[in-house]
């Protein structure tokens, strides 16, 4: 029987751990060539030695499972490390077609505490991290294109988005920033390589990783079964993104944890006011807009824990 991504060759990025490792291992599964890249810092907030150890370990299990993987150790968030990123994939297995991006770390602290670098390294890991990856990946696909007289080639990227950009996260403003940043960045690569064949879609996952022990500590995992917060439940969903069957799927943001998909809508329009004058006034706008919230809490966000469905242990 004949893989989804038999023949086709792909980057995870963050793949050392939690949801890389666990995204690197379908893609293999499914039958792609990967390179698996990890910087391989072992703090969730960028700091410490980086190490090959994690993207190189995560390359043996694939092998040993009778997949293929090399091992990649560069910084996406630095320029020139991407570039090579992506040239690694090409040189081994002869062109890239799949992209999942996933690198990050988190520094996290209320906005009025928070110093300009742990801003700065947020937003560059995160959001410069998939640019990065995402500018060298596209021209690639673009040359491609061009080389075979404007034909449509093959292309997926998946990014790593987050709830936080979607429901707020009173500590985590730079994180929250990124994340949000990221789905804007795939919406306009989308549009932007849509007629080359390529599509980009960004994944808002929930899962028990590095990134996230805080967040889940105090939802148990269960006694039997695959816990809830497995990383496994959001690689399935990575790895039909990367495959033909979602060729129709487009600049698109999903949800997914535990079993469950949940499709985003862009925003809409929630109420419109038109002035019945050529401009509106002070006055106008206090008749019209204080009433319509009155009645609204001041921050409309959804309870992780009804959501989750989980109890806290």
């Amino acid at each position: 029987m004949t893989l989804p991504l038999e023949g086709m060759s792909a980057i995870v990025t963050g793949a050392g751990r939690g949801l890389g490792r666990a995204e690197a291992l379908e893609l293999a599964r499914l039958g792609a060539a990967v390179v698996v890249n990890d910087y391989g810092q072992p703090g969730r907030d960028g700091s410490g030695q980086a190490s090959a150890g994690p993207a190189e370990e995560v390359a043996r299990e694939i092998r040993a499972a009778g997949g293929t993987a090399l091992a990649h150790t560069g910084d996406v968030a630095d320029f020139r490390q991407a570039a090579e990123l992506v040239e690694s994939a090409i040189d081994a297995y002869g062109t890239l077609d799949i992209l999942v991006n996933n690198a990050g770390i988190l520094r996290d602290r209320m906005v009025f505490s928070m110093t300009e670098d742990e801003w700065d390294s947020v937003i560059r890991v995160h959001l410069k991290g998939h640019f990065n990856t995402t500018r060298f990946a596209a021209a690639h696909w673009r040359q491609r294109s061009k080389a075979a007289g404007g034909e449509k080639v093959y292309g997926r990227i998946v990014n790593t988005s987050s709830e936080a950009f979607l429901a707020g996260s009173a500590g985590q403003p730079n994180y929250a920033a990124a994340k949000g940043g990221i789905v804007g960045l795939t919406t306009s690569t989308a549009l932007a390589l849509a007629k080359y064949g390529v599509t980009a879609n960004a994944i808002c996952p929930r899962a028990r990783t590095r990134m996230t022990e805080d967040v889940f500590a105090g939802f148990r995992q269960p006694e039997e079964g695959l816990d809830p917060l497995a990383p496994e439940h959001v690689a399935p969903l990575v790895g039909y993104l990367a495959a033909p069957a979602a060729a129709g799927i487009n600049g698109q943001l999903l949800v997914v944890h535990g079993g469950m998909v949940a499709i985003v809508e862009r925003p809409r329009v929630q109420a419109k006011f038109d002035s019945k004058q050529e401009t509106f006034t002070y006055d106008e706008l206090d008749a019209l807009l204080t009433p319509h919230y009155a009645d609204r809490p001041p921050g409309e966000t959804f309870a992780a824990a009804e959501v989750l469905g989980l109890k806290r242990g």
